[in-house]
């Protein structure tokens, strides 16, 4: 079962989450072969998704980064979203194994500073 998680995102400002995986036995997760996607929406029936940049920064250390740049954040709207992250892999006999690692809501606040109206 996936791991529940709040975030507060400023809108128009660049957002790294960085994710510290673990196994059951709480060592750092190998994640040699593994693919890290995540979206987020408005509501969770929202046709409209917007998809994390991932990468996984350390197959060994279990560590990987989710990304929105000030742009993409820009275009949100304020207000809570949803998300979630999974975590992909091919099994032995080829099929795509999928897991979801982390969900949740998003907070956007507000921006007064525009920077893509001369700062109107």
């Amino acid at each position: 079962m996936a791991q529940f998680h709040e975030f507060t995102i400023d809108q128009g400002t660049d957002t790294t989450i960085e994710l510290s995986l673990v196994d059951a036995n709480g060592a750092a997760k190998n994640l040699l072969g593994y693919t890290v996607t995540g979206k987020v929406r408005k509501t969770y029936g929202s046709d409209s998704a917007l998809a994390f940049t991932t990468q996984i920064t350390s197959n060994t250390g279990g560590t990987a980064t989710l990304s929105l740049t000030n742009a993409q954040t820009d275009a949100m709207k304020t207000g809570r979203h949803v998300y979630d992250i999974e975590i992909s892999h091919a099994d032995s006999a080829g099929n795509t194994l999928r897991e979801r690692i982390l969900e949740g809501r998003i907070q956007v606040t507000p921006s007064v500073t525009k920077w893509g109206n001369n700062g109107n």
